[in-house]
């Protein structure tokens, strides 16, 4: 299956869950999240060809995801549902006074343990080389033996590796993943002491986000700083990086950009800060793709289309 656009523009892979949203302290909404989830179904949404490569269980929580993303026009045909897993939900506490959030993998009202994520291993892997082979960007923020295999094939074959980590569990499957990476896309507090040195010395391109402050630019010694965009309401930080993300792939598909070995900084400001725009938007609303939820994905075009 293919979507109405053809082949897959952008191919991904990584933490994708349902989360339950329960802000101020009762049960608000469920809906796909996790990163990768977020910034895939958010791409589709915006009519972009997408097609993420997940392993889920066979049950009603996968049955959900599978349908949020074909709902948003993506091709599901990657996506593994196995009758032995149970797929991962997460947790999500909202306090909508302060926008502040946290995390859990145990249920608020029973305590007990959600399923966890799982990766997809190098049988998915191959099953989607195809697309993997021929799509603009690939997107992953974990590492697996199947994830590393598909992003070295993805930078083999002309695509923009877009690489977000969270943490580094595997170092030699980590450092595979950051010669394959393109763009390097991660947080100082969590992961700035262990990567800024060895990504000056790399190839890619890396944003490190700064929280509320900003974020930076660098490749190389080229150095450039991007202050956040101020915004009136402040309900809900979460998703607010996925957003930066969402606006800098869409951007690179555009006509504004050609993904390629030959991106520097200064071509692509225009597109983070497109990004930090539909963040700062974002942070208006519940949930990690509350703008989107609310207002519709045409109203998220038209804050990624301003000059």
């Amino acid at each position: 299956m293919r979507t109405k656009h053809g082949a897959p523009e952008v191919v991904g892979t990584g933490f994708t869950v349902l989360d339950r949203i329960y802000a101020d302290g009762g049960f608000s909404a469920e809906a796909l999240g996790g990163s990768c989830g977020n910034v895939l179904v958010s791409l589709a949404m915006l009519d972009r060809a997408v097609a993420p490569v997940l392993v889920l269980g066979c049950d009603d929580v996968g049955r959900k995801l599978v349908d949020e993303f074909q709902s948003a026009g993506a091709d599901v045909s990657f996506i593994s549902l196995h009758a032995d897993l149970a797929s991962p939900v997460l947790a999500q506490e909202l306090d909508t006074t302060t926008g502040e959030h946290r995390f859990r993998f145990t249920c608020l009202d029973t305590d007990a343990e959600f399923p966890r994520y799982r990766s997809i291993g190098v049988d998915e892997a191959a099953n989607a080389d195809g697309a993997i082979g021929t799509c603009a960007v690939f997107y992953s923020d974990r590492v697996s033996v199947g994830i590393v295999t598909a992003m070295e094939s993805a930078r083999s074959s002309g695509a923009v590796v877009y690489f977000e980590p969270s943490d580094i569990d595997d170092e030699e499957l980590f450092e595979r993943a950051l010669r394959a990476a393109t763009i390097l896309k991660y947080s100082s507090d969590r992961l700035g002491g262990d990567l800024d040195a060895r990504t000056a010395a790399s190839g890619a391109i890396s944003i490190v986000t700064h929280g509320e402050a900003g974020l930076e630019m660098r490749q190389g010694t080229d150095v450039r700083w991007c202050d956040a965009i101020a915004t009136d309401r402040v309900m809900d930080t979460c998703g607010s990086g996925d957003m930066v993300s969402v606006g800098l792939i869409d951007w690179l598909l555009s006509s504004r950009g050609t993904p390629g070995p030959e991106m520097t900084l200064g071509g692509l400001v225009r597109g983070v800060v497109a990004g930090q725009r539909l963040a700062a938007e974002n942070c208006g609303y519940a949930g990690a793709r509350g703008l989107f939820q609310e207002k519709g994905a045409m109203h998220a075009r038209r804050i990624l289309s301003l000059p």
